[in-house]
């Protein structure tokens, strides 16, 4: 399982991934839109956690882009606030799952286990 995380708040990402690794899921982490696009260029992830709202490109943008790059990539959104109208739009576009945050580590890793199909026995 593999995972790439795209927040624009460099702390809490950089936290989260290595809060992810200690449980066996090996995340990359970067801080814009721009940066996941050129990440999933290089690489394959089975699902990407992403920040909905970023300076630069927002999650929605960066997301059809990555689906341009790799269609089977799937997608966990992350948002401090979102309206329903943004939720049914990720949704629509392909999102698998929504988060809001402050999230709870052992939710997301429950998501992403969901997501990605595998069992949690198989994370840790």
């Amino acid at each position: 399982m593999k995972v790439l995380l795209v927040d624009d708040e460099v702390e809490f990402v950089s936290t989260l991934a290595e809060r992810l690794l200690i449980r066996g899921i090996k995340a990359d982490d970067v801080i814009c839109g721009k940066d996941a696009i050129s990440k999933v260029q290089q690489e394959s992830y089975d699902v990407v956690v992403l920040d909905l709202r970023m300076g630069g490109l927002d999650g929605f943008q960066t997301m059809k882009q990555i689906q341009k790059i790799k269609p089977e990539t799937k997608f966990i959104i992350l948002s401090g606030h979102c309206s329903d109208e943004e939720y049914d739009k990720m949704v629509s576009a392909g999102a698998s799952d929504f988060l809001v945050k402050p999230i709870d580590i052992e939710v997301l890793i429950e998501k992403i286990g969901h997501v990605g199909n595998i069992r949690n026995e198989e994370i840790e």
